[in-house]
């Protein structure tokens, strides 16, 4: 698996602590940045990840900025792209099982660092059920156009 993973500057923190995570599970990631805790606008971060996914480059992407919120709306302009916006690892299960999500954003002003890895182990751990869910994927791509 190959992840793709970026941030703003308010969720700088956060991203380094994740990319931690993906170096003890030895899971190969590319990081977008920013180096700098320097404030940077989220749309220009969650591009890259979106894009790269969505091409098939990367198999999922994390994104995380203040609240995960801004985020999610950027990536989720991309087509192709499923991002959801989880601070609980429950919905992180949900999510994947259900959804197929293939972003997963946080926001670092919302959840530690010990919750987030949390939440990326289930959610990189939990696999899409398919069968109705298959149905429901496939109209999601629809209003994509």
């Amino acid at each position: 698996m190959k992840i793709a993973i970026s941030s703003d500057h308010g969720g700088n923190n956060l991203r380094k602590e994740i990319m931690s995570l993906l170096d003890d599970l030895d899971i190969s990631y590319e990081d977008f940045g920013p180096q700098s805790s320097d404030s940077v606008d989220y749309p220009d971060y969650a591009k890259p990840v979106a894009d790269g996914v969505a091409s098939g480059k990367f198999d999922r992407g994390i994104l995380i900025c203040g609240t995960g919120i801004g985020m999610s709306i950027a990536a989720n302009k991309v087509k192709g792209i499923r991002c959801a916006l989880v601070h609980d690892v429950f919905s992180a299960k949900a999510t994947r099982c259900h959804n197929d999500s293939n972003v997963l954003a946080m926001g670092e002003r919302v959840i530690g660092p010990g919750l987030a890895c949390e939440i990326v182990k289930a959610w990189l751990n939990t696999d899409f059920e398919g069968g109705r869910h298959t149905r429901r994927i496939d109209k999601i791509s629809e209003l994509e156009g």
